[in-house]
């Protein structure tokens, strides 16, 4: 997960703001698309995966907008003491996009617009902006002095960006025009963060798979952590009116669906989903992983714990392998009780040896004393969670 960081400097060369930018791969110094995807993505990985603090600490973030987005067609999930809303060039400026973007200015957005040419429409925005960004690049000195003056007449509080600045002589250029704010290559390439998180889909989904597996689930739970996952609604709602599901009548709710097919065949929709958010994750890696829980559960007697929480801690681990991540990473990100945490996260108490015997058996060193016919309980594991994979595969 990744998203790009340029700085906006003062005069003094002071940071004060930053632009975030989508970025598809570590790699990809610039952006490889301005659409409703690429803003979504930015919006996604700063705000919740990240968290913006991580991302420009107490600075404001410069966020790019397309239409979608001005028009109210989709909703920003956060307010506007962090962000200023960058309108891009390319938004065709019409009656609604001019209401839309007042409704954000009066919700307390601060409005920027992007790359502004005076003549295309954008300066139907001017009353609601607070920043104009101007393309250095572009716009040669007669052109740049042109649309200084016009938006000063225009709104005399507007503050200027010079944006693209390459050269000592853009630089030179910013100051004769007195734009107080600047940014581009000569002061700073974009920056690319990178983080190896699980999305919250999957964070929702082990929630959902640690409820299950609770001795007392708590069905009105187990309803809000669908009801807030929607690709996992529709596959049970699919799941519940096919023929496999042996349901005689039309299914329209997921409450009504949870209710006829029951928590253990949700348990395993929820299972196959999490471990199938893992790109390229064959069959046999889903089996596996599977099996390696369901061992973990067989052998929880001996060890004195829970068969739900040995359940539940061997899949957290078994998707940490597949995420490529330390397991102490995924179960930070998860409500684990402190039994669970402490297992996945130094190893300690009887859950932490229980999972420590079970990686040591999978390896092939001798077995715990306390473990009576692994063989046996491996297969049987490894059949079950077969069962599991192709079931929900079909």
């Amino acid at each position: 997960m990744h998203v790009g960081r340029q700085p906006i400097y003062n005069r003094s060369g002071n940071v004060v703001a930053y632009e975030l930018l989508f970025r598809g791969q570590e790699q990809a110094v610039d952006a490889q698309r301005q659409d409703t995807f690429a803003t979504g993505e930015v919006i996604v990985n700063a705000f919740t995966e990240f968290g913006i603090g991580a991302v420009a600490g107490e600075l404001p973030c410069f966020i790019n907008l397309t239409r979608e987005f001005c028009v109210g067609e989709l909703a920003l999930p956060f307010g506007p003491d962090r962000a200023v809303l960058e309108i891009l060039e390319t938004v065709e400026v019409d009656d609604e996009v001019v209401a839309g973007v007042t409704r954000l200015a009066q919700a307390g957005f601060r409005i920027a617009l992007d790359d502004f040419t005076w003549g295309l429409g954008h300066e139907r925005l001017l009353d609601v902006a607070s920043f104009v960004k101007i393309d250095f690049i572009e716009c040669g000195p007669a052109e740049i002095e042109g649309i200084i003056d016009a938006c000063r007449r225009r709104r005399d509080r507007v503050r200027f960006v010079a944006e693209k600045l390459e050269t000592d002589a853009d630089l030179e250029l910013a100051d004769r025009y007195d734009c107080e704010l600047r940014q581009g290559y000569r002061l700073s390439r974009p920056q690319v963060l990178t983080a190896a998180t699980l999305n919250p889909s999957r964070v929702r989904r082990l929630e959902l798979i640690a409820e299950l597996n609770s001795a007392e689930a708590d069905v009105e739970k187990v309803l809000g952590i669908i009801a807030n996952d929607p690709a996992l609604s529709m596959r049970i709602l699919r799941g519940c009116n096919s023929a496999a599901a042996g349901v005689l009548t039309s299914v329209s709710s997921v409450r009504q669906a949870v209710v006829l097919l029951g928590l253990a065949q949700i348990r395993q929709w929820a299972m196959l989903m999490i471990l199938d958010d893992v790109t390229g994750a064959t069959d046999e890696q889903l089996t596996m992983t599977v099996a390696h829980a369901r061992l973990c559960q067989y052998f929880a007697a001996a060890f004195g714990v829970s068969d739900d929480a040995a359940f539940i801690a061997g899949l957290i681990g078994g998707v940490a392998d597949l995420l490529d991540q330390r397991v102490a990473t995924v179960a930070a990100q998860l409500p684990l009780s402190g039994d669970i945490a402490t297992a996945l996260t130094d190893g300690g108490g009887r859950l932490g040896s229980l999972l420590g015997v079970v990686h040591a058996y999978e390896r092939g060193e001798p077995t715990d004393d306390r473990i009576t016919d692994p063989v046996r309980a491996y297969f049987e594991a490894l059949q079950w969670s077969t069962r599991m994979v192709r079931s929900t595969r079909a």
